[in-house]
């Protein structure tokens, strides 16, 4: 009997030991490691989507506007979604409707057709999703910011120019853009502003629709009826381009003037083909497109016209 009550002792001797022996920290639980989770998102540093209507890919001009909108959009974290209209105004109500089915943030349009898109900018109204017009305008809807050059600016600096190199007298042809864009009747009316009291006399105008193969044909049938022509001013280098193929063709000296400074017009000034060109800066047109976009998205005022500068080109 001892030696079992002997043992109990012990036993109970060596729980309590345990027991007292507790935790070093005092039985506080021991501080969790810092969390290695990656930092939260700053403030202001939300993922944007914008989409981005563009009339057409196969004109230089907007080919160097697109890449400006998407190395903007590249630097600013934006994800921006191009459609191609393809100078089809149905194409691009057809691509304004994709991007609102999408529920993008916000669109930048570049409208075929200043009249044709405004059905389109106000579904995107209707749909609660911003709107912003780069390089031509819409005619209707609500639209937050208008970003281009001036283009009548541009028109009386061509107009200004053809006055100076013929003396103010002379016989001019007028290649007009595509018919209801805001660029076409800007520029057209730029220029006949500039030549009012002057001798020089607009023999002949008709559109070419910003095409170069238009520009081409328009003017040898120009030329064909035409026995006098001393300068033909065009809206756009694709179609002065066009214009400059059909006049080296017939052998006669004519000066030509375009507008927008692409790569082959340039070089065509300079090689002493063209006269000169209205220089615009489609890239920056399309950087600043982003830029007013994400500010519109952030909840920060914007112009309701944003003026891009213009430069006449000449050798």
């Amino acid at each position: 009997m001892k030696k079992i009550l002997a043992l109990m002792m012990v036993l109970v001797l060596s729980i309590s030991l345990v027991a007292c022996g507790g935790n070093k920290d005092n039985g506080k639980t021991p501080e969790t490691p810092p969390s290695e989770n990656p930092e939260t998102p700053k403030a202001g540093e939300d993922k944007f989507t914008v989409g981005f209507v563009i009339s057409t890919q196969t004109n230089p001009f907007f080919v160097t506007l697109k890449d400006g909108a998407e190395a903007k959009a590249k630097e600013l974290g934006v994800e921006l979604i191009v459609l191609d209209s393809q100078d089809d105004s149905a194409k691009a109500a057809a691509n304004m409707e994709d991007l609102i089915t999408r529920g993008v943030d916000l669109i930048l349009v570049n409208p075929t057709d200043s009249d044709a898109i405004v059905n389109s900018v106000i579904a995107a109204n209707e749909a609660d999703i911003p709107v912003i017009t780069v390089d031509r305008s819409s005619n209707g809807g609500d639209v937050l910011s208008y970003i281009a050059s001036d283009n009548i600016a541009g028109g009386k600096m061509a107009g200004e120019f053809i006055i100076e190199k013929l003396d103010g007298k002379g016989k001019v042809v007028e290649l007009e853009g595509i018919a209801g864009t805001n660029a076409a009747i800007e520029r057209g009316e730029g220029f006949n502003e500039s030549i009012k009291g002057t001798d020089l006399e607009v023999v002949a105008k008709q559109t070419a629709d910003f095409d170069r193969v238009k520009g081409l044909d328009v003017m040898e049938n120009i030329l064909q009826s035409q026995p006098e022509i001393d300068a033909v001013f065009a809206h756009n280098d694709e179609m002065a381009l066009g214009a400059l193929e059909a006049i080296k063709a017939s052998g006669r000296d004519i000066l030509v003037v375009g507008f927008d400074a692409t790569d082959d017009a340039v070089a065509a000034v300079e090689a002493g083909d063209m006269a000169a060109t209205v220089a615009q800066q489609p890239e920056l047109i399309g950087e600043i497109g982003v830029e007013t976009a994400v500010k519109v998205l952030k909840g920060e005022k914007v112009e309701e016209n944003v003026p891009v500068e213009l430069r006449l080109v000449t050798k």
